[in-house]
């Protein structure tokens, strides 16, 4: 069964063609960075009129790669949520006109649940089958979430940031330490060579490990609410001590309480879950010293390491396309009635 996904949940325009829900015949992403860069976040308005232009291009581009025509397509997948709410409404009326124009039913995924199918993506990937029950971070721009995931592929919120995402965090950072948009990437070169315990940064929530809020474990949740404040202050306090050679320990300390604050949740949930794995999914996962983190991490717990393939941490509809295939989201027929989720979340997320 070949599925053609599309994702334009924010600021990359993607399209996919996955077989049988395991094999990417095809991955076409446009990223809309450039665009958004000047203005230090993304832009709605810019995002979803960038759509608008590239999405077909990018259709076409992956069915190219895929070596398909449209006769071959056996279903089509969307994001539905969440995301920016234009920029959902883009994807979703192409792919409504495409499944009506093609008889093939419409799969609506959820973009969360998708990150975590990531880690089956590429030609050394594991089956569910192999690695489940696991643990999975699920870390990128705007979500920041830990969740146990079946064989069955069921999935449990086991925790969830209680403000900003660390990706935000990261983003936040970036703008205070002038170094530009995306965060992440940014803050990850500027700390290169620099000592990360050079700044006692905050390191999140410290309370009881038997608080909880909503019905989720404290301990197993995360917070960044003080961190940004932290670094802003000290770069107040100290306006002369920001030099070229000082700020690689600055970004490099501002790295590492951002890592070490979602260490200690996933720890927490490996103590208590009996799983076979810990895998990590999102734009954030990309970050080699996390990868790392989590590597020392998972030998001590013995479990076994799933990061998915850098080309399917950042957003891309490869996921989409095999969340659909392996039977997850909303199926709905070519007509029927799905509209965008932009507050969508993971089942039990407060």
């Amino acid at each position: 069964m070949y599925v053609l996904g599309i994702e334009t949940s924010c600021d990359e325009t993607a399209a996919a063609v996955v077989r049988d829900g395991i094999e990417v015949k095809s991955s076409a992403v446009y990223s809309q960075i450039a665009r958004h860069r000047p203005y230090g976040g993304v832009v709605p308005e810019i995002a979803s009129r960038s759509h608008v232009e590239l999405l077909p291009s990018i259709i076409e581009d992956a069915l190219e790669q895929a070596g398909v025509r449209w006769p071959d397509i056996d279903r089509i997948a969307v994001t539905y949520g969440p995301g920016l709410s234009s920029s959902l409404l883009i994807g979703l009326s192409a792919a409504k006109a495409l499944a009506m124009r093609l008889g093939v039913p419409l799969t609506g995924v959820n973009h969360l649940e998708a990150h975590l199918f990531s880690v089956f993506l590429g030609g050394n990937a594991p089956r569910p089958g192999e690695v489940c029950p696991m643990v999975v971070l699920l870390v990128s721009g705007g979500h920041t979430c830990l969740v146990r995931l079946e064989a069955s592929l069921e999935s449990t919120l086991l925790g969830q940031t209680l403000d900003d995402a660390a990706g935000e965090a990261l983003d936040k950072g970036a703008n205070l330490l002038g170094l530009g948009y995306p965060g992440g990437p940014a803050i990850e070169k500027a700390a290169e060579g620099g000592d990360p315990h050079a700044i006692d940064f905050p390191r999140g929530l410290r309370q009881s490990r038997n608080e909880s809020t909503g019905g989720l474990d404290r301990a197993r949740c995360f917070s960044y609410s003080g961190l940004k404040t932290a670094l802003l202050y000290y770069l107040r306090n100290n306006p002369d001590a920001v030099t070229e050679d000082t700020l690689r320990d600055i970004a490099a300390s501002y790295q590492e309480a951002v890592i070490e604050s979602l260490m200690r949740p996933v720890e927490n949930a490996l103590e208590g879950e009996k799983v076979k794995a810990l895998a990590c999914v999102g734009g954030v996962a990309r970050n080699r010293r996390l990868r790392a983190r989590l590597d020392e991490l998972a030998v001590r717990a013995g479990v076994r390491l799933l990061l998915a393939e850098p080309e399917f941490c950042t957003d891309n509809a490869a996921m989409i396309a095999a969340a659909a295939g392996m039977g997850a989201g909303v199926e709905v027929p070519p007509e029927g009635d799905l509209d965008v989720c932009p507050n969508l979340g993971l089942a039990g997320a407060v």
